[in-house]
């Protein structure tokens, strides 16, 4: 469910401040501020009202360019006393002595009106950069300037790194979902990117909408300003808006293009929420599966993702949506999505698809089923593009009736992060409970004439389901069925 607005907009158009908005740094549109449902019901406010904005930055989150090797960008939140967006970026050194030869560099600013007080997000980009260098920055506030925070940028080459993958972080972002990112952080060192598959919050089904985009920065922490972010849009990222006639429209809410500086480089029309990045030999290709199947976009991202993917030089292509091709919890595949992208994918040779929405885990080879994916596999087949589903937050779906049969595993109500490897020949790709427990796992290792899927001998957690009301965990069983 997307909360639906139906106060009338606000007249302004909220550009970026300094300058016309650009293709990467959009307008957007004021929305007016909601406190209760249309039934009237008061929504819901994080415990203690922490998320006010101050005289300090915060909410700092760090996105690559579509070359990170050379560019990177950071988005921050401040009060409106700080008019101007500036930011200090240095090559970091190792004693206390940044900012003697640190960079002034000054950026835009996009105002957001919220139920906790009107702010100003700002967005600098850093150009230029050298690749594999390790550069330190900071950013304004009124009452001065944040910590330092140090960053790596992207090899210009293909070279191993780390990157972890989060399915919806959407409900109880703070209370539950936290803990899970935390633990991937603090279990799996030098994690070099983040890719979030939509959903990031809820659009007020849980909490205010500005209190939901504080507990995502707050559950993230210093991770998200020190490791670029990747994240895609899912559904509830937009808004439904009442028009004067009364129907509805799909709108893209006011924070997205406020909280992240993203590359700008995807498909015309929706170039606020598709893009691509090219990080040490992989090429991740983000769409707005929402804008596609609502917004009439279909057409414009399938034409860019086969141009994107036929331009390519990277080892491996990892595409990015939220909703699933193959779903794991309702009833039908995602139909319009299913006909239009994954055509693409097989005749361009795609890797991993990485998915939400569903609220489950699912790990697809083989639209025939597991059992005919391990026969492929046993006789020497190829393996075609991975379909991953996963979750991080705590609402959870049921699994649907292919699950059992389709799948080569799945799991319900279950909160999960992924740890992906990647070498210039293999991917390893590892899936972890909350607590850290080794889930799922498989490896993909490229050959002269394509992909081979390798199981790992690791031992792995049987698959988690309820039995009828009890869940795996012995408790009640928190997954409703879809």
């Amino acid at each position: 469910m997307r909360h639906r607005i139906a106060l009338p907009l606000l007249a302004a158009g909220l550009a970026l401040h300094g300058g016309p908005a650009s293709a990467a740094e959009p307008a957007t549109t004021g929305f007016p501020i909601v406190t209760q449902t249309e039934d009237g019901v008061p929504i819901p406010r994080s415990a203690g009202l922490p998320y006010a904005p101050k005289n300090l930055p915060d909410r700092i989150v760090l996105t690559p360019g579509a070359d990170p090797a050379r560019e990177m960008a950071v988005a921050f939140r401040t009060d409106t006393a700080q008019a101007e967006s500036q930011a200090q970026l240095a090559v970091s050194v190792d004693g206390p002595t940044l900012e003697e030869k640190a960079q002034l560099i000054i950026g835009k600013s996009m105002p957001v009106d919220n139920a906790n007080g009107p702010a100003l997000y700002h967005q600098i980009r850093f150009k230029d950069l050298a690749p594999d260098t390790v550069y330190t920055y900071r950013v304004k506030g009124a009452a001065g300037w944040s910590e330092w925070y140090q960053f790596r940028t992207a090899a210009a080459e293909p070279k191993p790194f780390r990157f972890l993958y989060l399915g919806d972080v959407q409900n109880g972002i703070l209370t539950y979902a936290s803990r899970v990112i935390r633990q991937a952080f603090h279990a799996n060192g030098d994690i070099r990117l983040v890719v979030h598959a939509g959903d990031l919050v809820a659009q007020r089904d849980d909490l205010d909408h500005d209190d939901e985009w504080g507990e995502w920065n707050q559950a993230g922490g210093y991770n998200y300003a020190i490791v670029p972010q990747v994240p895609a849009t899912g559904n509830h990222e937009f808004v439904d808006v009442i028009q004067p006639d009364g129907s509805e429209a799909y709108k893209l809410g006011p924070y997205w293009p406020a909280q992240f500086a993203l590359p700008g480089n995807g498909a015309e029309p929706v170039k606020a929420t598709t893009y691509y990045t090219d990080y040490q030999g992989v090429r991740f290709i983000v769409l707005d599966g929402t804008s596609a199947i609502n917004l009439g976009s279909m057409e414009e991202q399938t034409r860019w993702l086969d141009q994107t993917l036929a331009s390519s030089k990277a080892d491996w292509n990892v595409v990015l949506f939220h909703q699933p091709v193959f779903t794991c919890a309702r009833p039908n595949d995602t139909a319009n999505i299913k006909a239009a992208w994954k055509p693409v994918f097989d005749k361009r040779k795609v890797d991993l698809v990485l998915q939400g929405h569903d609220h489950c885990y699912s790990r697809l080879t083989s639209e025939a089923g597991r059992e005919a994916s391990a026969r492929a596999r046993a006789d020497g087949k190829l393996q075609g593009p991975v379909y991953l589903v996963s979750v991080t937050g705590s609402k959870m779906y049921r699994l649907n009736e292919r699950a059992p049969n389709q799948p080569d595993k799945i799991a319900e109500a279950t909160e999960l992060y992924q740890i992906v490897d990647v070498e210039p020949r293999k991917l390893k790709f590892r899936t972890f409970t909350a607590s850290g427990k080794l889930y799922d796992g498989f490896d993909l290792e490229r050959t002269q004439g394509g992909n081979r899927l390798h199981e790992i001998d690791e031992p792995t957690l049987a698959a988690r389901r309820c039995a009828d009301e009890v869940g795996p965990d012995g408790g009640r069983c928190v997954a409703s069925a879809k």
